[in-house]
Protein backbone atom coordinates (compact mmCIF):
# COMPACT_ATOMS: atom_id res chain seq x y z
CA UNK A 1 0.00 0.00 0.00
CA UNK A 2 1.45 3.38 -1.26
CA UNK A 3 2.68 5.34 2.02
CA UNK A 4 0.25 8.65 2.66
CA UNK A 5 1.33 12.17 1.43
CA UNK A 6 1.98 14.47 4.13
CA UNK A 7 3.67 17.23 1.98
CA UNK A 8 0.82 19.69 2.20
CA UNK A 9 -0.77 20.31 -1.19
CA UNK A 10 -0.32 24.00 -1.01
CA UNK A 11 3.22 24.56 -0.29
CA UNK A 12 4.12 22.53 -3.21
CA UNK A 13 2.10 24.09 -5.74
CA UNK A 14 3.86 27.20 -4.36
CA UNK A 15 7.00 25.38 -4.56
CA UNK A 16 6.90 24.31 -8.10
CA UNK A 17 5.18 27.15 -9.47
CA UNK A 18 8.20 29.69 -8.16
CA UNK A 19 10.76 27.42 -9.28
CA UNK A 20 8.98 27.03 -12.83
CA UNK A 21 8.20 30.37 -13.07
CA UNK A 22 11.91 30.98 -12.85
CA UNK A 23 13.38 29.06 -15.17
CA UNK A 24 10.41 30.01 -17.89
CA UNK A 25 11.61 33.47 -17.37
CA UNK A 26 14.88 32.51 -18.72
CA UNK A 27 13.25 30.33 -21.43
CA UNK A 28 11.12 33.43 -22.51
CA UNK A 29 13.84 35.92 -22.82
CA UNK A 30 15.56 33.90 -25.37
CA UNK A 31 12.22 33.28 -27.18
CA UNK A 32 11.12 36.99 -26.72
CA UNK A 33 15.10 37.84 -28.63
CA UNK A 34 14.33 35.19 -31.16
CA UNK A 35 11.48 36.66 -32.29
CA UNK A 36 11.93 40.23 -32.12
CA UNK A 37 15.45 39.51 -34.34
CA UNK A 38 13.89 37.06 -36.68
CA UNK A 39 9.98 37.09 -36.58
CA UNK A 40 7.70 35.64 -34.44
CA UNK A 41 6.50 32.53 -36.38
CA UNK A 42 10.02 30.10 -35.86
CA UNK A 43 10.25 31.59 -32.44
CA UNK A 44 7.11 30.20 -31.89
CA UNK A 45 7.66 26.87 -33.71
CA UNK A 46 10.33 26.16 -31.86
CA UNK A 47 9.12 27.16 -28.71
CA UNK A 48 6.30 24.61 -29.01
CA UNK A 49 8.50 21.83 -30.25
CA UNK A 50 10.09 22.27 -26.94
CA UNK A 51 6.86 22.08 -25.04
CA UNK A 52 5.75 19.34 -27.01
CA UNK A 53 9.25 17.28 -26.31
CA UNK A 54 8.83 17.75 -22.44
CA UNK A 55 5.45 16.84 -22.20
CA UNK A 56 5.76 13.72 -23.73
CA UNK A 57 8.88 13.13 -21.33
CA UNK A 58 6.82 14.07 -18.12
CA UNK A 59 4.09 11.43 -19.29
CA UNK A 60 6.28 8.73 -20.39
CA UNK A 61 8.39 9.18 -17.01
CA UNK A 62 6.12 10.55 -14.41
CA UNK A 63 3.42 7.69 -13.87
CA UNK A 64 6.22 5.22 -13.87
CA UNK A 65 7.66 6.59 -11.00
CA UNK A 66 4.54 7.21 -9.00
CA UNK A 67 3.53 3.36 -9.20
CA UNK A 68 7.14 1.45 -9.60
CA UNK A 69 9.27 2.87 -7.74
CA UNK A 70 8.63 2.63 -3.29
CA UNK A 71 7.93 6.08 -2.27
CA UNK A 72 10.54 5.69 0.82
CA UNK A 73 12.88 5.32 -1.57
CA UNK A 74 12.07 7.86 -4.22
CA UNK A 75 11.95 10.25 -1.36
CA UNK A 76 15.70 9.68 -0.37
CA UNK A 77 16.71 9.80 -3.77
CA UNK A 78 14.74 13.21 -4.46
CA UNK A 79 15.55 14.34 -1.15
CA UNK A 80 19.06 14.44 -1.90
CA UNK A 81 18.80 15.51 -5.74
CA UNK A 82 16.62 18.30 -3.92
CA UNK A 83 19.36 19.58 -1.56
CA UNK A 84 21.98 19.57 -4.31
CA UNK A 85 20.31 21.37 -6.49
CA UNK A 86 18.75 23.90 -3.87
CA UNK A 87 22.03 24.24 -2.08
CA UNK A 88 23.82 25.43 -5.58
CA UNK A 89 21.16 27.51 -6.36
CA UNK A 90 20.87 29.36 -2.51
CA UNK A 91 24.70 29.57 -2.64
CA UNK A 92 24.65 31.57 -5.91
CA UNK A 93 21.71 33.57 -4.10
CA UNK A 94 23.41 34.49 -1.35
CA UNK A 95 26.22 35.79 -3.37
CA UNK A 96 24.69 37.64 -5.79
CA UNK A 97 22.30 39.32 -2.49
CA UNK A 98 26.03 39.81 -1.03
CA UNK A 99 27.19 41.46 -4.44
CA UNK A 100 29.89 38.70 -4.66
CA UNK A 101 28.54 37.40 -7.76
CA UNK A 102 26.94 39.65 -10.67
CA UNK A 103 23.04 39.33 -10.63
CA UNK A 104 21.46 37.72 -13.37
CA UNK A 105 20.70 40.36 -15.86
CA UNK A 106 18.13 38.73 -18.56
CA UNK A 107 18.38 42.33 -20.54
CA UNK A 108 22.06 40.99 -20.85
CA UNK A 109 21.01 37.52 -22.32
CA UNK A 110 18.81 39.31 -24.45
CA UNK A 111 21.20 41.52 -26.36
CA UNK A 112 23.75 38.30 -26.55
CA UNK A 113 21.01 36.20 -28.31
CA UNK A 114 19.99 38.73 -30.84
CA UNK A 115 23.81 39.66 -31.40
CA UNK A 116 23.91 36.14 -32.34
CA UNK A 117 21.33 35.73 -34.32
CA UNK A 118 22.27 39.07 -36.08
CA UNK A 119 25.31 37.65 -37.87
CA UNK A 120 22.77 34.27 -39.17
CA UNK A 121 22.03 34.89 -43.23
CA UNK A 122 18.14 35.12 -42.93
CA UNK A 123 17.42 32.39 -45.14
CA UNK A 124 14.17 32.27 -47.92
CA UNK A 125 12.80 29.41 -46.79
CA UNK A 126 12.62 27.86 -43.30
CA UNK A 127 14.24 29.91 -40.64
CA UNK A 128 15.99 26.47 -38.73
CA UNK A 129 18.85 28.67 -36.83
CA UNK A 130 15.93 30.92 -35.27
CA UNK A 131 13.58 27.44 -34.99
CA UNK A 132 16.94 26.26 -33.27
CA UNK A 133 17.34 28.45 -30.71
CA UNK A 134 14.11 28.87 -29.90
CA UNK A 135 13.59 25.18 -29.45
CA UNK A 136 16.98 24.81 -27.67
CA UNK A 137 16.66 27.35 -25.17
CA UNK A 138 13.00 26.90 -24.06
CA UNK A 139 14.11 22.99 -24.11
CA UNK A 140 16.88 23.39 -21.61
CA UNK A 141 15.34 25.42 -19.31
CA UNK A 142 12.06 23.30 -19.44
CA UNK A 143 14.53 20.38 -18.93
CA UNK A 144 14.76 21.96 -15.33
CA UNK A 145 11.40 22.46 -15.09
CA UNK A 146 10.57 18.99 -16.11
CA UNK A 147 13.08 17.47 -13.02
CA UNK A 148 11.41 19.71 -10.81
CA UNK A 149 7.70 18.75 -11.59
CA UNK A 150 9.22 14.98 -11.79
CA UNK A 151 10.95 15.48 -8.47
CA UNK A 152 8.50 17.17 -6.14
CA UNK A 153 5.44 15.57 -7.66
CA UNK A 154 6.33 12.31 -7.44
CA UNK A 155 7.80 12.53 -3.95
CA UNK A 156 4.48 14.02 -2.62
CA UNK A 157 2.62 11.39 -4.43
CA UNK A 158 0.88 14.33 -6.44
CA UNK A 159 2.32 14.31 -9.46
CA UNK A 160 -0.83 16.25 -11.42
CA UNK A 161 -0.78 19.26 -8.94
CA UNK A 162 2.98 19.91 -9.54
CA UNK A 163 1.71 19.23 -13.48
CA UNK A 164 -1.02 22.01 -12.84
CA UNK A 165 1.39 24.54 -11.27
CA UNK A 166 4.11 24.08 -13.46
CA UNK A 167 0.81 24.98 -16.29
CA UNK A 168 -0.01 27.75 -14.03
CA UNK A 169 3.15 29.25 -14.32
CA UNK A 170 3.47 28.88 -17.77
CA UNK A 171 0.37 30.75 -18.33
CA UNK A 172 1.09 33.66 -16.34
CA UNK A 173 4.90 34.01 -17.65
CA UNK A 174 3.91 33.92 -21.24
CA UNK A 175 0.74 37.02 -20.15
CA UNK A 176 2.99 38.71 -18.72
CA UNK A 177 5.93 37.93 -21.10
CA UNK A 178 3.31 39.31 -23.89
CA UNK A 179 2.74 42.47 -21.81
CA UNK A 180 6.94 43.49 -21.40
CA UNK A 181 8.08 41.87 -23.70
CA UNK A 182 11.80 43.04 -23.89
CA UNK A 183 11.37 44.06 -20.15
CA UNK A 184 12.01 41.38 -18.57
CA UNK A 185 14.80 42.61 -16.64
CA UNK A 186 11.66 44.28 -14.13
CA UNK A 187 10.46 40.84 -13.14
CA UNK A 188 12.82 40.03 -9.69
CA UNK A 189 13.97 36.94 -10.89
CA UNK A 190 16.94 36.96 -8.44
CA UNK A 191 15.10 37.77 -5.59
CA UNK A 192 12.87 34.22 -6.21
CA UNK A 193 15.93 32.19 -7.19
CA UNK A 194 16.59 32.62 -3.64
CA UNK A 195 13.09 31.90 -2.29
CA UNK A 196 13.52 28.72 -4.43
CA UNK A 197 16.71 27.71 -2.92
CA UNK A 198 15.03 28.04 0.34
CA UNK A 199 12.08 25.43 -0.87
CA UNK A 200 14.03 23.22 -2.41
CA UNK A 201 16.25 22.80 0.41
CA UNK A 202 13.66 22.79 2.93
CA UNK A 203 11.76 19.85 1.06
CA UNK A 204 15.14 18.01 0.01
CA UNK A 205 15.75 18.03 3.97
CA UNK A 206 12.10 17.06 4.88
CA UNK A 207 11.63 14.53 2.32
CA UNK A 208 14.95 12.72 2.90
CA UNK A 209 14.12 12.20 6.75
CA UNK A 210 10.88 11.05 5.70
CA UNK A 211 12.56 8.45 3.32
CA UNK A 212 15.02 7.60 6.17
CA UNK A 213 12.07 6.88 8.76
CA UNK A 214 12.07 10.37 10.76
CA UNK A 215 8.89 11.05 11.61
CA UNK A 216 9.27 14.81 11.84
CA UNK A 217 7.61 16.65 14.58
CA UNK A 218 3.93 18.49 13.58
CA UNK A 219 4.18 16.51 9.96
CA UNK A 220 3.32 18.91 7.40
CA UNK A 221 4.40 22.15 10.22
CA UNK A 222 7.95 20.75 10.34
CA UNK A 223 8.34 22.45 6.62
CA UNK A 224 7.66 25.97 8.30
CA UNK A 225 10.56 26.15 11.12
CA UNK A 226 13.13 23.76 8.44
CA UNK A 227 12.45 26.76 6.06
CA UNK A 228 13.03 29.52 8.66
CA UNK A 229 16.05 27.59 9.96
CA UNK A 230 17.39 27.95 6.06
CA UNK A 231 16.18 31.39 5.54
CA UNK A 232 18.15 32.69 8.84
CA UNK A 233 21.16 30.46 7.56
CA UNK A 234 21.30 32.31 4.23
CA UNK A 235 20.48 35.76 6.33
CA UNK A 236 23.58 35.33 8.37
CA UNK A 237 25.69 34.22 5.37
CA UNK A 238 24.77 37.86 3.28
CA UNK A 239 25.35 39.65 6.19
CA UNK A 240 28.87 37.96 6.95
CA UNK A 241 29.92 38.00 3.31
CA UNK A 242 28.29 41.39 2.56
CA UNK A 243 30.16 43.11 5.85
CA UNK A 244 33.64 41.28 4.45
CA UNK A 245 33.16 43.31 1.19
CA UNK A 246 32.84 46.47 3.04
CA UNK A 247 35.58 46.33 6.25
CA UNK A 248 35.29 48.53 9.29
CA UNK A 249 38.00 51.06 9.04
CA UNK A 250 40.77 51.22 11.90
Amino acid sequence: MLATVHTGGGVLFVAVFVACAVEMVEALTIVVAVGVSRGWRWALLGSVAAVVVLGAAVAAVGPALVHWVPIDALRVVVGVLLLIVGANWLRKAVLRAAGRKAKHDEDAIFAETVSELEVEPRPAGPDWPAFVVAFKGVFLEGLEVVIIVLTLGTASHNLSLAAVAAAAALLIVGIVGAVVARQLSNVPENAMKMAVGLMLVTFGTFWLGEGLGLHWPGGDLALLPLLAFYALGAWVAVRALHGANHPTPA
